[in-house]
């Protein structure tokens, strides 16, 4: 295990990207800027029933509740974009910008499609950020789904949705700018840095599915067990796996990825699958899974000709913050 914990230590310093620390005050200017007619969309109890609906269709092909950019002065938006930028690392929060700028592409390729609209995101608050010890909010539209749960201070991210569509742009000025390009190379990599008999047990499917198989689910638990186990990778490979791990991790500001890489060494890495299905070279449908006891990440670029990506991570105790809230209401007197 020391090699294990100094791979993850090594991981975690050298990440791609750089983070910082979330911060409330955004949540609380942000809603101060509201009027009533705004917070009556935005703002909703902790126990509100749609608390846990999410999708990442675009955002006039889901119902949900809260309150879309589109009814925001510019002002409010950019605290929007505040405390998005607040609550992620620098990677994610370029990402988060990278994805919902490519509703401005696909309008374009779409010619002038009206479902594509970088303001058709919607942000939703449950429970009070000024005054509550346990509250919520969510951020979500085309190819976004994210999560937030404050518990006494202590923030969890999950599910965490990130998509591309295109993922890469075919024409224009930006013709060959990708989105999420690490999660797919990172996987290619991986995949073709094993041996024969390796991938004979990591390939589970010859045809990748058409999306993630968890789809928008509410709760998710361990998929069946399929591919080749971390200790069955040579120290390489293993590098590789862990940078994989990784690239999803630091969508999360320092002190949440710091906790995840400690849920990491503590469920022990042997026991991590990766499974493979599909195509192992870029333009055809390909799919994998990174599963361990507690999470699970999917990746899946079938649709479009294969340049269309949905990612997801899950968490199988922690999605919407329930691991933090049962630990709140455990240690709750009045519970």
């Amino acid at each position: 295990m020391k090699f294990h914990t100094f791979l993850l230590s090594i991981l975690f310093l050298f990440s791609t990207g750089t983070f910082k620390s979330a911060d409330p005050d955004p949540a609380i200017r942000f809603i101060n800027s509201l009027n009533s007619e705004q917070k009556e969309r935005a703002l909703k109890a902790f126990d509100y029933g749609y608390k846990e609906n999410w999708h990442y269709l675009p955002g006039t092909s889901w119902f949900r509740t809260g309150l879309r950019l589109d009814a925001l002065e510019d002002t409010q938006k950019a605290m929007v974009y505040e405390l998005l930028s607040a609550s992620l690392s620098e990677s994610g929060y370029d990402k988060t910008k990278r994805i919902i700028d490519l509703e401005n592409v696909l309008f374009e390729i779409e010619g002038e499609n009206d479902i594509r609209n970088p303001d058709y995101y919607f942000i939703e608050f449950f429970g009070n950020p000024e005054s509550d010890s346990l509250w919520a909010w969510t951020f979500q539209g085309h190819h976004l789904a994210f999560h937030f749960s404050v518990v006494n201070g202590k923030t969890s991210i999950a599910p965490r949705f990130m998509g591309a569509n295109p993922a890469m742009i075919p024409e224009g000025p930006r013709k060959g700018e990708r989105t999420l390009h690490r999660e797919e190379d990172l996987g290619f990599e991986l995949i073709n840095a094993l041996t024969p008999e390796q991938r004979k047990k990591a390939i589970f499917s010859e045809r990748a599915f058409h999306d993630v198989v968890t789809l928008n689910s509410i709760e998710v638990g361990p998929l069946t067990p399929v591919g080749i186990r971390f200790n069955a990778l040579n120290l390489a490979q293993q590098s590789v796996l862990m940078q994989l791990i990784n690239e999803y991790i630091s969508v999360m500001p320092a002190e949440l990825a710091e906790k995840r890489i400690e849920n990491l060494k503590q469920e022990e890495l042997d026991d991590i699958l990766f499974g493979w299905a599909g195509a192992t070279e870029p333009g055809t449908g390909h799919y994998y899974r990174v599963q361990g006891t507690s999470f699970l990440i999917e990746f899946d670029n079938t649709q479009g000709n294969a340049n269309h990506i949905h990612s997801v991570w899950r968490d199988f105790e922690g999605d919407f913050g329930r691991d933090l809230i049962r630990e709140h209401y455990l240690s709750s007197d009045h519970h």
